[in-house]
């Protein structure tokens, strides 16, 4: 994917103040910027958020905006990043559902890896959709009337899901194909 693919196109990354799976967070936002978006990140409060590699504290991060404080037409695309704390804490925040069930409601990419599929069913948006996600959560996706397949990436519609860091590739593949393809 060549450098202007993605040119002019803002992508939000939308995570809670911590527990956010640093992988999940910093692949997918060069790869969007590789493909000359500007990924933007968004959280429930300001300053900065706490990444980790898995249960270990890795690097932070800088909030660009709170998410109370934007509309979903500010941005093209939207992207849930992992880690069992993460989406956990943000799915408490009702801003941050509003944000998520009103992108996937807008039919502009929403892209959740691993944990962050909660996300998605703490919105309501994912009956009758297929997904994917950390096997764990294969019951709430069922529960939520959703279908939950074992695959490393899974694009229904405007919805582009992958279970595990391993799938980043698939996953940040789709996320820029499904981009790239909107207008």
């Amino acid at each position: 994917m060549n450098a202007q693919t993605l040119s002019g196109k803002t992508v939000a990354f939308l995570v809670a103040t911590e527990g956010i799976e640093q992988v999940e967070l910093t692949d997918p936002w060069q790869a969007v910027r590789d493909a000359g978006a500007t990924p933007v990140l968004l959280s429930t409060e300001s300053g900065e958020v706490q990444a980790f590699h898995h249960l270990d504290q890795a690097d932070t991060f800088p909030v660009d905006a709170v998410v109370d404080d934007v509309s979903v037409e500010e941005y093209d695309a939207l992207v849930l990043p992992g880690g069992v704390a993460n989406p956990d804490l943000l799915r408490t925040h009702e801003p941050a559902v509003a944000f998520v069930r009103d992108f996937v409601g807008s039919g502009k990419p929403v892209a959740a890896i691993c944990h962050a599929i909660w996300m998605l069913v703490e919105a309501g948006v994912v009956s009758g959709r297929e997904l994917t996600s950390w096997p764990s959560l294969q019951t709430d996706v069922r529960n939520a009337g959703a279908t939950w397949v074992d695959r490393e990436v899974v694009v229904d519609g405007n919805l582009v899901t992958s279970r595990k860091p391993d799938d980043l590739p698939a996953f940040t593949r789709e996320l820029t194909t499904l981009v790239a393809a909107t207008s």
